[in-house]
């Protein structure tokens, strides 16, 4: 855990790791791949203090938790406009396209493709013509395919789909990083990592380590094609068993919005919620409890998470509405 990042070992595995993600998200050379740190919360705040200045425009797409909170942290450093919020639909939904007020000189459109609390995923990339679109893929990264050569910025904490917290990926186009200002605290400034192989300061060791051998994992699986067949397949067998429950159960997001990675539910009956996790819990199905903010269940399907499991989880809830239907 504590091996020197300096040393000929975790330098080796350090660029080793990085040929994999680039290889796994076929990454165009003209972008750079950073592991840093903070979670992507700190990187809010971050992505302004880099590619904008504070005279300048930046468009947020609002559709959900994590893209409301992306915006507190934004605003005291760039003139935020909301361009689109689906926030009148209690996020079950996402904005039409053609309803979104961009900015042609914004410095930069934010969006988060995947909405873990509410379960709302955008399908597509959104077309934003030649503003940089920058992407929070905390929840959905190697989830499956994606084409980067479509993005300025992605970045995503790495504790859902690609190892343990406290880690952070990053994948920059390079001319942005032209942007980062140079009287900017070096810690801060994402061109000074990129200059020094996201070794500007001791990195988060163990954590890279580790992502190193999900990056493996995933190869040996198939890489992304084979992960985002997998996970379609245990997505749907899910949605099936919640649309096919009379209505015992209830998934509330527009089917054409809804999540791959996190499903959250609802049960015809409140009063049956306590019971549905005790019981759930004693078949071995854990952290079923929706959030605080939606209520229900949540069921979260990433990368790690078999069809056995979605399965188990299946069967469960059948024999749970038949018992108690």
């Amino acid at each position: 855990m504590e091996l020197s990042h300096r040393g000929k070992h975790f330098v080796e595995l350090a660029a080793e790791s990085e040929r994999d993600l680039r290889f796994l998200l076929n990454i165009p050379d003209n972008y750079k791949t950073l592991f840093l740190q903070g979670g992507a919360t700190q990187h809010f705040a971050q992505l302004p203090m880099n590619f904008a200045r504070r005279d300048q425009i930046a468009d947020y797409i609002v559709t959900g938790h994590w893209s409301e909170k992306a915006v507190r942290e934004a605003k005291p450093l760039v003139d935020v406009r909301v361009a689109a919020n689906s926030a009148a639909s209690n996020y079950t939904a996402i904005p039409a396209r053609d309803s979104w007020a961009l900015h042609d000189d914004a410095a930069y459109v934010h969006y988060t493709p995947n909405e873990t609390i509410h379960g709302v995923e955008f399908q597509q990339i959104p077309d934003v013509g030649k503003v940089p679109l920058f992407a929070d893929m905390s929840s959905d990264i190697l989830s499956r395919p994606v084409d980067v050569s479509k993005f300025g910025v992605i970045y995503a904490g790495a504790q859902k789909n690609i190892g343990a917290a406290g880690l952070v990926v990053m994948i920059v186009r390079e001319d942005l990083l032209e942007r980062c200002p140079k009287d900017m605290p070096k810690i801060f400034n994402y061109a000074e990592h990129a200059a020094h192989d996201s070794m500007l300061n001791t990195p988060n060791t163990f954590g890279w380590y580790l992502a190193g051998l999900v990056f493996k994992w995933l190869l040996r699986e198939g890489g992304l094609v084979a992960m985002g067949e997998r996970n379609r397949a245990k997505m749907a067998l899910l949605y099936g068993c919640i649309d096919g429950s009379g209505g015992f159960y209830r998934n509330p997001v527009d089917k054409a919005a809804r999540s791959w990675m996190n499903v959250p539910f609802t049960l015809s009956d409140d009063n049956l919620n306590a019971a549905f996790l005790k019981e759930s819990e004693g078949a071995g199905l854990m952290a079923l409890r929706g959030h605080k903010a939606v209520g229900g269940m949540r069921a979260s399907l990433y990368n790690a998470v078999p069809m056995q499991a979605v399965q188990a989880l299946v069967d469960f809830m059948r024999d749970f509405a038949r018992r108690n239907g």
